[in-house]
């Protein structure tokens, strides 16, 4: 009898894993039928079981960030009624175990019971769970004081991790203490990065200080998808990390040495200067709307501080607009065509002039997203003289200044730029008559641009001005209309708007209003 329970405790696994019930072995064969309570002895001593309270001293050693769950870690006796009766988790797949320990190691027995139910009883070599984890080490000598006949052969220490979040991660945590160094990153490889994760967190919980560092050191050497790096992140604001070990990953989740950023040149001004002079029109488009959505006020990678502000968007305009200045004096022949540069004679004067023009109105959309597009109203009135030289540039180039006007123009009417009267005024004092000029180009070449609410803003921002200008304004339109037809905006419907205002009173009003 006694060779075969020699033989019987030889066989068993190093691993002791179960969900729900302990397992049998010699020192709970009657686990599942309690005995019947007997008399106590006078001589024998009492049985020893350590306070579950949290208010007890030994689980008020452990910090509540350091487990996956706030809840405590202490070494009770375990009830394996009770484990019985918790209902089982979901198994999950078990990584490939390594060889550990031999089955007389197995001295501790750890139950975890997870948050959402379920339980899983390991058994495990104390002298291993010491040497990797500074909790389990605490815990493990405070039973062994606790507990005067505890003996490594004859008696398990029992210790219970309640409220586990994951009971597959805190297994699987358990089990690379048992790992050798070389075969500790291998099994990380298998898990993933977003299981990788987890361990880590648990890891560290447990201040497994071997396993931080393996998982550290895969999470470092590959990519992460957004959702694993926003983990990685919440992770980071909850633990607190050896600096040199996570200076590489922190690298790359935040921007580092801010005081030597401050020096350098600003990316995003250098990009959107890049952007307006790209020769390639593909390519500048596709970076137009790449740029255009990082910096937009809806971004999701807006910034309490933009990289790019008001006075960086600004020169870029003005840049632009000097060099609209020149092409159209190219335009006008008077830049002699010695002085224009190779670069410049590469592309046909149409297109240059439009991808000019493209710019401006992409940065001026950028501007208006941003509401800071009110200078640019008084810095396009302004342009006097570009003004003068569209009445002597060729239609086919000369309506391209109308498409940034049309754009201010819709702005207005539409209510996303609100500026004084003054600019408004310059405003359509300086391009409203070009405006007229340039309308029947504009419908043959839309670009995009929808007429009727051209059409439409451009009646409603006239009816801004005081009544004294719209006259002027109306009077040039009327005629132009006479004379053009449909090669000019219809502005009826603010014309009459405008002499309702200017001459009827009372139920004429009425009147006209409900035609």
């Amino acid at each position: 009898m006694d060779h075969f329970q020699h033989r019987r405790r030889h066989r068993r696994r190093t691993w002791c894993c179960s969900f729900a019930v302990p397992p049998s072995s010699p020192d709970n064969l009657t686990a599942s039928k309690p005995l019947p309570p007997r008399k106590p002895e006078p001589n024998s001593k009492p049985t020893f079981s350590l306070p579950t309270s949290p208010k007890s001293r030994i689980p008020a050693r452990i910090d509540p960030r350091r487990i996956l769950s706030p809840g405590r870690v202490s070494p009770i006796d375990s009830d394996p009624v009770a484990a019985a009766s918790a209902p089982s988790p979901s198994p999950e797949p078990p990584l490939p175990r390594s060889p550990g320990p031999v089955a007389g190691d197995r001295d501790v027995r750890m139950s975890l019971r997870g948050k959402n139910g379920g339980c899983m009883v390991l058994e495990v070599n104390s002298r291993v769970l010491c040497a990797n984890s500074e909790v389990f080490a605490g815990l493990i000598e405070d039973y062994k004081k606790g507990v005067a006949s505890w003996s490594g052969s004859n008696k398990m220490c029992r210790i219970e991790v309640p409220e586990v979040e994951n009971l597959g991660v805190f297994r699987e945590t358990i089990e690379l203490m048992f790992e050798a160094d070389d075969c500790l990153t291998k099994r990380l490889l298998n898990v993933g990065v977003f299981r990788c994760i987890d361990v880590l967190e648990v890891s560290a919980g447990i201040m497994f200080t071997k396993g931080v560092l393996s998982c550290l050191q895969y999470l470092e050497a590959v990519p992460w998808t957004e959702e694993e790096e926003e983990k990685l992140r919440s992770l980071f604001t909850r633990f607190k990390f050896d600096e040199a070990t996570t200076r590489d990953i922190l690298g790359r989740l935040y921007l580092q040495d801010s005081v030597d950023c401050s020096y350098q040149p600003n990316v995003a001004r250098q990009l959107v200067w890049s952007i307006t002079t790209c020769v390639d029109a593909n390519a500048r488009n596709e970076l137009k709307s790449l740029m255009k959505g990082l910096l937009c006020k809806s971004s999701v990678y807006e910034k309490n501080h933009l990289d790019l502000n008001k006075e960086d968007l600004y020169s870029v305009c003005h840049a632009c607009l000097d060099s609209l200045v020149s092409l159209f004096e190219e335009a006008s022949d008077t830049i002699p065509p010695e002085n224009l540069t190779k670069k410049d004679k590469n592309k046909p004067l149409i297109e240059r002039i439009s991808r000019q023009v493209d710019n401006i109105n992409w940065l001026l959309e950028i501007l208006l997203d941003g509401q800071i597009a009110e200078d640019f109203v008084n810095i396009w009135a302004d342009q006097h003289q570009l003004v003068k030289m569209h009445d002597s540039a060729s239609p086919m180039v000369r309506y391209e200044l109308s498409r940034v006007s049309a754009i201010l123009f819709i702005a207005m009417a539409t209510r996303k730029l609100q500026c004084r009267l003054e600019a408004r005024s310059g405003l359509l004092q300086a391009w409203f008559r070009p405006m007229l000029v340039d309308f029947g180009w504009l419908q043959r070449c839309r670009r995009g641009l929808d007429i009727k609410v051209l059409q439409e803003a451009m009646g409603q921002t006239l009816l801004t001005l005081p009544l004294n200008q719209q006259y002027m304004l109306f009077m040039e339109w009327f005629r132009h209309f006479s004379s053009h037809g449909t090669e000019c905006p219809n502005l009826s419907k603010a014309f009459q708007i405008w002499w309702r205002r200017s001459f009827l009173r009372g139920s004429e009003t009425h009147s006209i209003e409900s035609r």
